[in-house]
């Protein structure tokens, strides 16, 4: 049986799928927000803040453009709280009279940076966001399906190699292959 994509499911106000995307995506707005130069106390509240705006605002996410994806969007999201949160902090020094922290704080809100308009940072929270997605999935899956599809994968060994040291057929190594990358797939339909 198929499964609803981890974001349809989170549109349907399922708990689950909820848990699922702060355990995938909740390290990525945290990276953003340290990025952003935020404290790491700081940067759990922006997590929070953010995931909060998304549960009220998932249902009004769409897919319409080109290029659209699940991940700009939070990213927005993210980078808005940054802002806010910037600009919260501005006030509050410029209440004590601190006109130089006052200036920093606009400098940050101005030149935080953009991650996902860079192609490096691109790449490695990507990783981190299937390797954590491939985490939640693993459990749903035999040992030696597992280890058939890491193998292959990962390690870029041969289905002989892997059926021989497993004792399965090259066939069944594709077999789990496709299937775990099949429920990847699934898991992280709409994401993007």
């Amino acid at each position: 049986m198929t499964s609803p994509s981890l974001l349809l499911r989170a549109m349907h106000h399922d708990p689950a799928a909820w848990s699922r995307l702060s355990k995938i995506y909740g390290p990525l707005v945290y990276h953003w927000s340290r990025r952003c130069r935020l404290s790491t106390e700081d940067s759990a509240d922006i997590v929070q803040e953010t995931f909060g705006i998304l549960a009220r605002k998932i249902d009004t996410f769409r897919r319409d453009k080109q290029g659209d994806s699940f991940r700009g969007w939070l990213w927005t999201i993210a980078r808005n709280r940054v802002r806010d949160h910037i600009r919260r902090s501005a006030d509050r020094a410029l209440a004590t009279g601190g006109t130089t922290a006052h200036l920093l704080l606009q400098e940050l809100a101005a030149d935080a940076p953009e991650p996902v308009d860079d192609a490096q940072e691109r790449t490695v929270t990507e990783q981190g966001v299937v390797a954590r997605t491939l985490g939640l999935i693993q459990a749903e899956f035999e040992t030696t399906t597992w280890q058939a599809f890491w193998s292959a994968t990962v390690e870029k060994q041969t289905a002989a190699e892997i059926g021989a040291a497993l004792g399965i057929s090259k066939h069944a190594v594709h077999q789990a292959k496709y299937r775990v990358l099949r429920r990847l797939r699934e898991e992280m339909d709409g994401l993007g």
